[in-house]
């Protein structure tokens, strides 16, 4: 046998099945094996490949053994003379496999290979090719100066930014997102170092494989698309001590004792510099835009205060007591945006119409409030509903800045739906068209192509491939869905780099899916589009199914003495009350049942399920549990008011 391919899975189940579907094409033409080493994902990885890729190997572990020793266990049962590391969250070419075999063949002197990778818009990884992380090569890239001297030897080193993208090169350090190894040196030197859990593996058997006398080679001649997620990790604090600790770990291993001391010098130094700048990453990602909205409501709301008391109401001079500018101006601010909060309106993507709702509640609570204020704290009414205006329309203009600016969490699919061009053979174009329209995209517009580069308008096609580019244009198009089916992976990342200045996105629908993958990051969530689920462990459902639980809670607990001579079980109804109160319970959760196969999402015990909302109560367990999965896909909190109702003497128990 020539290849083992070996693909280590951690809840990516969408990547994963468009990488098998990739995998399965390059395969016809090497003699290989497949295997899926599955890390205990929770997210249906493992039985989309059984039902999927029934030729797969697929080893499902019980914990998450990391990186390195998941890759060990498909190595150790593997057959082929070349092994290939590969991450999940990549496509290859169709012919990726057959030319990476050849190349090996031809050079016995190589140990191990890497190829040309993209990412999700086509762009070049820098990461393809990598030198060795000495200190001053680590230093140089950590301090900025490889961005700044791109092409020089010293500075960028860490890249190899000096050799040709585009030529075969000896090279120190491969990526393991796609690692080919001649399994008889893996023999010789030993497999991954299960010290790595993760990050760092790669570089460490790089180096291995140059020490016992092999060469690492860069070969561009095939290229693989891979969505990798920097942006995201990178400002994580947990990326940074996991990543950098790695690279701790290779210095003591293989440096001398003082290089190694001046590595981990530059290295704790590093940790602290990144996990602060993660840490204010993170802090000034979620409070960004609140901010901002304070500002703007702050700066516009004592304008029209002052702009509206010199013209109406201390005309003949004075100014409103300092009780009303420095304390109530505030709490009607902090209510708007309170309000904006709990509607949904700084959940990401954010969303213009859920931030307007917010406020327009905002302004309601504030004018009932106001109603209830002495006579001797109620200064304007007018002020009220001018500072709404102004929020009507300063809160739409700072998304559309944050938009115009390119800031990725800001959707404006409420102002503008996107327009697609799809492209692929008729039945298959117009099932992921289909896809699209039924998907919370909500497209403004779905065109089709054909496949063949011919003039083509039968069927419902308004060009072909060939004709792209006016197509975009013509069309304004925003993004582009390649069918895989149809195209071939090659003509695909072929035509994303021929295209690269349009200025669109690009999806790939994998066959008999209902996904469609695409961006530059694995973890961006937006840029997956899937049939429509409401999930009940959605952020803005999980905020609402609390506060209903709250609401709910406050009026049984004032209504106790009335309702508690309806209840089957008035101590555990009271019981009840205070568990979900304090957040021990919830009033709906899901139904027990001895289905132990599907991952449900986390919610806390319930005191009711939906077998609750039935007349019949008994039922069998396959039926129970495609309530729960019902429930769970497909949440509003109007189906736990109904089942609270229907179910209220039961509240008890």
């Amino acid at each position: 046998m020539k290849l083992s391919v070996i693909i280590v899975n951690y809840n990516v189940e969408y990547f994963l099945e468009q990488c098998l579907y990739s995998v399965r094409k390059a395969m016809q033409y090497v003699d290989g094996e497949v295997f899926v080493v599955d890390n205990n994902s929770v997210d249906g990885s493992n039985r989309m490949v059984r039902d999927k890729f029934p030729e797969v190997k697929l080893i499902a572990n019980k914990d998450n053994k990391g990186f390195s020793k998941a890759n060990n266990q498909g190595i150790r049962i593997s057959k082929g003379e070349y092994i290939l590391l590969l991450n999940p969250d990549t496509v290859v070419e169709d012919d990726t496999f057959l030319k990476i075999v050849e190349f090996m063949d031809e050079h016995p002197d190589a140990g191990a290979l890497g190829v040309k990778m993209v990412d999700g818009s086509g762009k070049f990884l820098p990461e393809s090719k990598r030198g060795l992380p000495t200190p001053e090569a680590a230093a140089y890239k950590m301090f900025g100066l490889s961005k700044l001297f791109p092409k020089s030897k010293r500075f960028a080193h860490y890249h190899l930014g000096y050799l040709d993208e585009d030529k075969t090169n000896e090279v120190e350090i491969l990526a393991g997102a796609f690692m080919l190894l001649r399994k008889s040196v893996l023999d010789e030197i030993g497999l991954l170092d299960e010290s790595f859990f993760m990050y760092g593996e790669d570089i460490d058997l790089s180096y291995r494989v140059i020490k016992a006398g092999y060469k690492n080679y860069y070969f561009p001649e095939t290229r693989i698309i891979h969505y990798k997620g920097e942006s995201t990790k990178k400002s994580s604090v947990n990326y940074v001590l996991v990543f950098y600790n790695a690279m701790v770990i290779f210095a003591k291993k293989h440096f001398t004792q003082k290089n190694a001391r001046a590595f981990a010098f530059v290295i704790n130094i590093a940790i602290y510099f990144r996990a602060f700048l993660a840490i204010l990453s993170q802090l000034w990602e979620k409070l960004m835009l609140p901010l901002v909205d304070a500002a703007a409501m702050v700066g516009g709301f004592y304008l029209i205060t002052k702009l509206w008391g010199d013209s109406f109401i201390y005309k003949e001079g004075g100014s409103y007591p300092l009780t009303f500018v420095y304390y109530i101006i505030p709490s009607y601010i902090l209510l708007w945006l309170l309000s904006i909060y709990f509607s949904g309106g700084y959940d990401k993507p954010v969303r213009i119409k859920k931030s307007v709702g917010g406020l327009l509640v905002g302004t309601i609570l504030i004018l009932v409030l106001y109603a209830l204020l002495p006579e001797s704290m109620r200064f304007s009414r007018a002020l009220i509903l001018l500072g709404t205006l102004w929020g009507l329309l300063a809160l739409p203009m700072v998304r559309l800045l944050f938009h115009w600016s390119k800031v990725p969490w800001v959707n404006l699919s409420d102002i503008q739906s996107k327009r697609f061009l799809v492209i692929g053979e008729k039945d298959e174009a117009k099932r992921v068209s289909q896809l699209l329209e039924s998907s919370f995209v909500k497209p403004d517009f779905i065109g089709l192509a054909s496949v063949e580069e011919k003039t083509d308008d039968v069927g419902g096609y308004i060009g072909n491939i060939a004709q792209t580019k006016d197509i975009i244009t013509i069309y304004n198009i925003d993004e582009v869905v390649f069918c895989s089916k149809n195209i071939s992976h090659q003509t695909i990342i072929d035509k994303m780099a021929e295209w690269q200045q349009m200025d669109v996105d690009y999806k790939i629908a994998p066959e008999d899916s209902l996904s469609i993958i695409g961006s530059n990051s694995i973890h961006t969530r937006g840029d997956l589009y899937t049939v429509d689920i409401n999930a009940v462990d959605k952020t803005a459902n999980r905020r609402n199914k609390r506060l209903m639980d709250v609401f709910v809670g406050m009026i049984l607990l004032v209504l106790f003495p009335v309702l508690v001579f309806f209840e089957r079980r008035p101590g555990g109804f009271l019981k009840n009350i205070f568990q979900v109160l304090f957040g021990r319970k919830t009033w709906v959760g899901f139904c027990e049942t001895d289905q132990t196969d599907f991952h449900l999402p986390k919610v806390k015990d319930g005191v009711l399920c939906p077998l609750d909302g039935m007349k019949i109560k008994q039922q069998d367990n396959e039926t129970v549990h495609q309530l729960n999965i019902l429930y769970a896909r497909d949440y509003n909190v109007w189906k736990d008011l109904n089942i609270i109702l229907f179910a209220f003497r039961d509240l008890g128990k």
